[in-house]
């Protein structure tokens, strides 16, 4: 950008009588169906490269993929690195791409070719801290949170990430320099939005300032939290962020501890808590996969249903790279350590998911799909049940959320149509009385004809 446009983002980001009734970015038409897909450069490919990556984005497509979300493509520090290669997340450049990972030509054919596909990409963006061989720390250190008692730089405290250095928000030129560099990727790149590393470890009010920024640009992107916070979504600072209580539950209940019926009072708490927006489900990504363990790990034999159970809710699913292999172990994180495609046998799994998704509106996201609406049955502890209906389309869902084999019966008193089941394709009416089995893990779903 040139010195015009920041002198432009300057001005408006200290002045106190901009847009102050304004709050948070409109939400992005293309999200309502839309499905993320977590992109892990490094371990993609034998050689870990943007352009290895794109030989991939044709196959995406079919997948059904609508979001690419790419972990951070900037320079990693060298000073204080863990392991060989770094974190992803010890940034020595914002405004720079990991020349491991190929140019920054080689980025911009990625994200091109992307959007010739009709596909979005958002990029992994760091806030809260930098690596400590950023340029920032030896030309402002005082951007830089620090020890009173030494007057020297710290990590993020209360952490053992010991490669990056805490950025002070305190510090309005170091603002002003954050927003103007997530500005350079929406203008030199033509990105469509962010996922935001820790976002709850930032101060609101510089989301706020970020989004009269791109309110004033006239800009329409993809605002993603790595936070669980209600005052985000509900000011319109970010458009959906992590289900983490829904991640943590999947695994209670997949231990035994937790049943059915901790489900639904999880869905109805959330539903009061967040007015706008929703969440991004997901069964694993890069945290879970390599300092977790895999799905498998996790889940166990329940992995592919609780996937399946992130397709249906009210939210925007999650696919992380390798999960149509499958992924079946855990990913060194500051090591190179190559997926390793071959098989691809879980890619028509995902496929008929995402093509679920996108032919029934009532499975869209937030409020652009149908409200959650729990069906009684005899075995409402083991047995989640539910229908979603937007218009003429209803979408009928039961999980069985235990290993036990069930056979349940529909008390509900107001179903009585015929559907098509979504897995085997066979018609079936649905009616108060009606009885079917439900094996361990096992799922179905119902499409109103």
């Amino acid at each position: 950008m040139d010195k015009l446009l920041y002198f432009f983002i300057a001005f408006f980001l200290l002045s106190k009588n901009f847009a102050q009734t304004q709050e948070g970015i409109p939400m992005p038409a293309w999200l309502d169906s839309s499905v993320i897909y977590e992109v892990n450069v490094r371990q993609y490919t034998e050689k870990g490269t943007f352009l290895e990556f794109k030989k991939h984005l044709p196959r995406l497509k079919k997948m059904g993929i609508d979001i690419l979300w790419f972990m951070p493509v900037y320079p990693i520090s060298k000073i204080k690195r863990k392991g060989s290669l770094g974190s992803y997340y010890s940034i020595a450049s914002y405004l720079e791409v990991n020349e491991e990972f190929g140019s920054s030509e080689d980025f911009r054919s990625v994200v091109n070719e992307a959007h010739q596909l009709g596909m979005k990409v958002i990029l992994d963006w760091v806030p809260n801290h930098t690596g400590w061989s950023h340029p920032w720390i030896q030309s402002h250190a005082d951007w830089y949170t620090k020890d009173p008692a030494t007057d020297t730089i710290i990590h993020a405290a209360g952490t053992d990430w010991f490669d990056v250095a805490d950025l002070n928000y305190e510090n309005k030129n170091m603002r002003i320099e954050m927003i103007r560099s997530m500005l350079y990727w929406l203008d030199t790149y033509n990105v469509d939005g962010f996922r935001c590393d820790v976002a709850m470890m930032v101060p609101d009010d510089f989301w706020l300032q970020f989004s009269r920024n791109v309110r004033s640009m006239n800009k329409s992107i993809f605002m993603l939290a790595e936070a669980e916070e209600s005052q985000h979504r509900n000011r319109g600072l970010f458009h959906a962020d992590y289900g983490w209580t829904f991640q943590n539950l999947i695994h209670e209940i997949a231990n035994g501890t937790k049943s059915a019926i901790d489900f639904v009072k999880y869905i109805e708490e959330d539903s009061n808590k967040f007015e706008k927006g929703f969440h991004m489900y997901f069964t694993t990504n890069h945290d879970e996969n390599s300092w977790k363990g895999t799905e498998f790990e996790t889940l166990g034999s329940a992995h592919q249903l609780f996937s399946a159970l992130t397709f249906v809710l009210d939210g925007i699913p999650l696919i992380y790279s390798g999960q149509e292999e499958p992924l079946k172990k855990r990913l060194r994180f500051f090591d190179k350590d190559t997926i390793g495609f071959k098989n691809f046998v879980c890619e028509s799994f995902f496929k008929n998911l995402i093509t679920l998704r996108k032919n029934n509106p009532a499975l869209y996201a937030g409020s652009s799909g149908g409200k959650i609406n729990w069906i009684e049955t005899d075995v409402n502890k083991n047995i989640l049940a539910f229908k979603r209906t937007k218009d003429q389309n209803e979408v009928i869902c039961f999980f069985n959320l235990s290993e036990e084999n069930q056979t349940t019966k529909i008390k509900s008193k107001d179903l009585n149509s015929e559907y098509i089941e979504f897995n085997s394709k066979k018609k079936q009416k649905l009616s108060e009385g009606t009885r079917f089995k439900l094996n361990s893990w096992e799922y179905k779903i119902f499409i109103k004809e």
